[in-house]
């Protein structure tokens, strides 16, 4: 994975004239088409006041999970925990949702403002154990840069 390039790619999006729907979508894309192991690739922000996520923009196949409450699946818990949660296989996961059986690792991380926890991404692969350090790196570097336009 060339991190430096694919940062790069996001601050190039980022700084584009586009809506920030639009925005979020072409990371999305980008992000699906330059890694090969990135299967799915979504936004999902806290709905409203409610204890619950809605997805945003994503790439990938279509999920039945639009909405998910809070501490159910792996997006659910990252938004109790506030922590990167890296599952390396899925089938080993008890509070997991299938979003399909072609899925076998994921990883989600938070995205703050001024210390909340306001949305996540959320990356689906088809290969168990494929996830580095330098996945965490690369989304954590997203989701900092993402706030630009979130406010």
């Amino acid at each position: 994975m060339k991190i430096d390039l694919l940062k790069n790619k996001i601050d190039i999006i980022l700084a584009s004239k586009e809506t920030k729907e639009n925005k979020l979508q072409a990371i999305c894309d980008m992000l699906e088409k330059e890694v090969s192991y990135y299967d799915w690739v979504g936004f999902y922000f806290k709905n409203g006041d409610k204890e619950e996520l809605k997805l945003a923009q994503y790439t990938g196949e279509e999920t039945e999970h639009t909405i998910i409450p809070f501490g159910k699946g792996i997006c659910g818990q990252v938004a109790v925990s506030n922590q990167n949660f890296v599952v390396q296989d899925v089938s080993e996961q008890d509070n997991y949702i299938s979003c399909g059986w072609k899925v076998k690792s994921e990883i989600v991380i938070p995205i703050f403002i001024e210390g909340e926890n306001i949305g996540q991404i959320d990356i689906d692969s088809h290969t168990a154990n494929i996830f580095t350090p330098l996945d965490e790196q690369l989304l954590e570097y997203v989701c900092k840069e993402v706030v630009t336009i979130l406010n």
